[in-house]
């Protein structure tokens, strides 16, 4: 039985388990948390520890793009193994490279010879064009686009509608 732990149970961690159950990705979804009394939330986030075996997978699905990338060395460093979530729904090109713990959610697109480091964020309708590099974790929001020969510094955040234009460089 294939199982996700998901850490955060706020907007994006109910996305992302919304995601990957509709993909029937994974045969059971758990969430830990450190500040949800909800019913649902099986414990804090430290708790991950508990549940590492060879059929569990684990998603930091926290919105802070730097905390996000914090989990992923923490599990890596734990021997967790880390999800990277891809819908069927997305496009990733066989030339594109999409690093652990990234999500690439519904509609998305990483085309050719684009890279998607550690940790990003490729969220509804978004696209990363050819000859791209996404540093680790960055966040694409819905429907923004990074157009080609970009590259995309380390954490930062693309709003929701916004393009990066050809040859632009982000070096924030």
């Amino acid at each position: 039985m294939k199982r996700l732990v998901i850490l955060g149970f706020g907007g994006y961690g109910k996305t992302v388990a919304d995601v990957v159950d509709s993909a029937k990705m994974y045969d059971e979804i758990i969430f830990l948390d450190d500040n949800s009394k909800d019913e649902k939330v099986n414990g804090v986030c430290r708790d991950y520890v508990n549940y590492i075996d060879e059929n569990t997978w684990f998603y930091p699905a926290f919105g802070n793009n730097n905390l996000r990338v914090e989990w992923i060395y923490a599990f890596n460093g734990a021997g967790a193994q880390v999800a990277t979530i891809i819908h069927p729904s997305a496009y990733v090109s066989p030339n594109a490279v999409v690093e652990k713990g990234c999500a690439v959610l519904p509609q998305a697109v990483v085309n050719t010879t684009a890279t998607v480091r550690t940790g990003c964020i490729v969220n509804f309708g978004a696209v990363v064009d050819h000859d791209v590099l996404i540093e680790k974790g960055v966040h694409l929001c819905i429907n923004s686009v990074v157009k080609a020969y970009n590259r995309i510094a380390p954490f930062a955040k693309i709003e929701a509608g916004q393009v990066i234009f050809n040859n632009t460089f982000i070096m924030e």
